[in-house]
């Protein structure tokens, strides 16, 4: 029978407690847990492989061959039980053979069963070895019985620990392998460069006893350490001080709602129930977190799932009584912070005089802590690999995250070069700063609109900062995003006339909720979120068609927020002409709605749609009479034509913006849409970067919405160049398209002196 009740994991634990408290050897001890396993879960096979060596070796089954124990071997990622181990993920498989990794070890006589689950037994934040169970029957193992094995392979890292069996050769080491100096790369986050010894943001805490004895007083322990944690973030969230108001003090908030999350305590609550200790249940639901965060798809999403991280770590702190972080201990000197990641809060604990930069393991550009250091202003590199391996605590570490890198233990050289850099970095600012107020023309008087994306609050002051036409793009969704709750039309109203305010008489357009497929929401109904291909699926307009109620409320949020004034509004990921008139006859019978009830209403709507899909390109006919201005999604269309995800790291690279197929694709709408004096932009990462924005310029391409540190490239690029003779020469390009279009582009900007940078 499946496992039911964490009563059933319960009494696996209270067994496994026993083998543990006996004086057998480890061997026996191990042998005796597979067998209490499979019992407990009705399962033919259970089987437990240990790293040794850096080979994952089989040392206990119930159910195979005995005599492949100890023989049996597989490399990391060799196999289902390699990959298991060497991607830190749970399988649960009706047929094992199927999977493209199943690897057949004839030794073990597996051959007779079909259906195979396995979880990562997981020491330190790194996968020590695998535990498996096997059955004859093609059946995939229930939910209970999945998060049972979870819980028992969290108890067996202690007893493998315990007893000696954890191989230390994998890179487990605190110390770096190398003490030379190094250029370790990473991800921007928050643009800045900054010089300091590296400090570790706390020490790991190393659990140590993992079954519980009385799980009441286990119960009242973490009970009090909520109660504590959650009167230091009121303190910290009533004290935190930052110049101006913004979207971090919304993001605090968020985190505050976080601490007070009722389901959050209840799953802690159920580990208890289930055997373990209070330390045990915190990391129990913490390993939950991280695996929810590597199977989310959409990293804003995924960013909020780094805060209930952050509060894992602060009551694992509490309840274990190690307390001591290095913003607590206070910074000596100047300092560039390491962290696997950061909360918001956490960050809010530094001395920001001697904080000089942040880097962190995971991490991602709509990250709280990105937002909160972004109004800090204290430079973050995220991503940045093994960098707790790479760096030990007290080395020289020189932060460039304007460059995607840090160095460190420079040498006197790297030094040098740095200071270089950081000069130079000032004086190329104070360079584009001058641009500001200067419109971006071409050598051959040709004006350009340079407008800015935008989706915070404080990203409308980078009109000012960079003399921007206007706001291209703000995705409304960020709101959504970074809230607990859904946010009431009051919220979003205040949010959109605020905005408005801060651009004057510089247009904004306001995309429509962009939600749904990977973006999935937290506190919508998840019935549709389930899908193979979530880029592609039910999100943006689909979503928001379908879910009127939710359109509808921001349709009148806008319409309200825009009285007396033009309102610009931007359906997303149109795929066929009737979606664009359905969006837009939601929005003009709430105008309706609200004038008969004596609401000011906006001077006039555009109305615009974005170009994602390629499909629709088949159908300007039909569109381009119906609306104002059309916006180019670089980003999802060009996924969509060469059916690759941006965010497969095996495919981010493969596809390049200036492929002839994209070019060729963007340069076809521009004549039709011309023709029918609609507003034609691009909107996306492409149009940010000089040589690519370049050749759009050179396909006619008259309006770019970039993010708000590209504007002054771009600006300057754009007085450097002569737009006609660059439409001569891309026409050629396109019609004879060489392997190297980079290279043909790079070629033609150095020898016409174009400023490239």
């Amino acid at each position: 029978m499946p496992l039911s009740a964490a009563a059933s994991a319960r009494e696996i634990l209270t067994s496994l407690h026993d083998v543990m408290a006996s004086r057998t050897s480890a061997q026996a001890k191990l042998n005796a847990v597979v067998g209490i396993i499979a019992t407990a879960i009705n399962s033919e096979v259970c089987s437990i492989y240990l790293l040794r060596e850096g080979v994952l070796e089989l040392f206990a089954t119930r159910g195979l061959d005995q005599a492949a124990v100890h023989v049996t071997k597989l490399a990391l990622g060799e196999g289902l039980v390699g990959t298991i181990a060497e991607d830190v993920e749970v399988l649960n498989l009706d047929e094992a053979a199927s999977h493209p990794d199943f690897a057949y070890k004839p030794e073990t006589g597996e051959d007779r069963f079909h259906s195979f689950a396995g979880v990562p037994i997981i020491r330190r934040e790194r996968s020590v070895g695998v535990l498996a169970v096997q059955h004859t029957d093609q059946r995939k193992y229930a939910d209970v019985e999945i998060e049972a094995l979870q819980t028992v392979a969290m108890v067996l890292s202690e007893l493998i620990a315990n007893a000696g069996l954890i191989d230390t050769t994998g890179g487990g080491a605190d110390r770096p392998q190398s003490t030379a100096a190094m250029r370790i790369p990473g991800q921007k986050l928050v643009d800045g460069m900054g010089a300091g010894f590296a400090v570790y943001h706390q020490p790991r805490i190393h659990i140590e006893h993992t079954v519980a004895e009385d799980t009441d007083a286990e119960r009242h322990r973490v009970y009090a350490a909520f109660d504590k944690m959650r009167e230091g973030i009121d303190r910290m969230t009533r004290e935190a001080e930052f110049g101006v108001g913004g979207e971090h003090v919304e993001v605090l908030q968020t985190y505050k709602m976080f601490a007070y999350d009722e389901g959050w305590a209840r799953r802690i609550n159920e580990a208890i129930d289930s055997g373990l200790t209070a330390e045990a249940a915190i990391e129990r639901v913490q390993q939950r977190t991280r695996q929810r965060m590597r199977q989310i798809d959409d990293p804003l999403l995924a960013d909020r799932m780094h805060d209930l991280e952050d509060l894992s770590n602060r009551l694992l702190r509490i309840v274990s009584g190690q307390m001591g972080t290095a913003a607590q201990m206070g910074l000596r000197q100047d300092t560039i912070l390491i962290a696997r990641n950061l909360g918001p809060a956490e960050l809010l604990e530094y001395d920001k005089r001697r904080l000089k930069g942040v880097i962190l393991e995971e991490g991602s550009l709509t990250a709280h802590v990105t937002i909160v250091a972004r109004a800090m202003g204290v430079p973050v590199l995220g991503r940045v690999r093994d960098i707790r391996r790479l760096v030990a605590e007290g080395d020289m570490l020189l932060l460039d995250s304007a460059e995607s890198n840090v160095f460190a233990r420079p040498s006197a050289a790297m030094e040098e070069a740095f200071e270089a850099r950081l000069a130079m970095r000032q004086k190329r600012k104070a360079a584009f700063a001058a641009l500001r107020d200067v419109p971006p023309i071409t050598k051959d008087g040709h004006r350009l609109t340079l407008m800015v994306n935008a989706g915070l609050r404080d990203d409308v002051a980078a009109l000012d900062v960079t003399g921007a036409d206007g706001i291209g793009l703000f995705r409304t969704e960020f709101q959504f995003l970074v809230s607990a709750t859904l946010p009431q039309r009051e919220r979003q109203q205040r949010l959109y006339r605020e905005v408005l305010d801060a651009a004057g008489d510089r247009p904004v357009i306001f995309r429509t909720v962009d939600i749904g497929g990977d973006k999935a929401l937290p506190y919508l109904n998840k019935e549709d979120s389930d899908e193979e291909n979530p880029a592609m699926g039910w999100r943006a307009l689909r979503l928001g068609l379908e879910r009127d109620g939710l359109m509808k409320v921001q349709a009148r949020a806008l319409l309200e927020a825009a009285a007396g004034r033009t309102l610009n509004v931007m359906f997303p990921m149109v795929s066929e002409p009737w979606e664009f008139d359905e969006a837009r006859a939601l929005f003009e019978a709430q105008r309706t709605w609200l004038e008969g009830r004596g609401r000011k209403m906006p001077l006039a709507i555009r109305y615009g749609a974005m170009l994602e899909v390629p499909a629709l390109a088949e159908m300007l006919d039909i569109l381009l009479p119906k609306i104002e201005f059309l916006s180019i999604g670089t980003n999802d269309l060009t996924q969509f034509l060469f059916a690759a995800d941006r965010a497969n790291p095996k495919l981010a690279e493969r596809y390049d913006w200036l492929s002839p197929s994209i070019l060729r694709f963007i340069a076809r709408l521009v004549s039709p849409v011309r023709d029918a004096s609609v507003d034609l932009a691009v909107c996306g990462e492409m149009g940010g970067r000089p040589l690519e924005a370049m050749a759009l310029i050179g396909l006619g391409i008259e309006r770019l919405s970039i993010t708000p540190a590209a504007v002054g490239p771009i600006k300057a690029m754009t007085r450097s160049l002569d737009r006609a003779a660059l439409v001569a020469f891309m026409a050629g390009l396109l019609a004879n398209p060489p392997r190297d279009m980079r290279g043909a582009l790079t070629n033609w900007a150095t020898e016409n002196g174009v400023e490239i940078v």
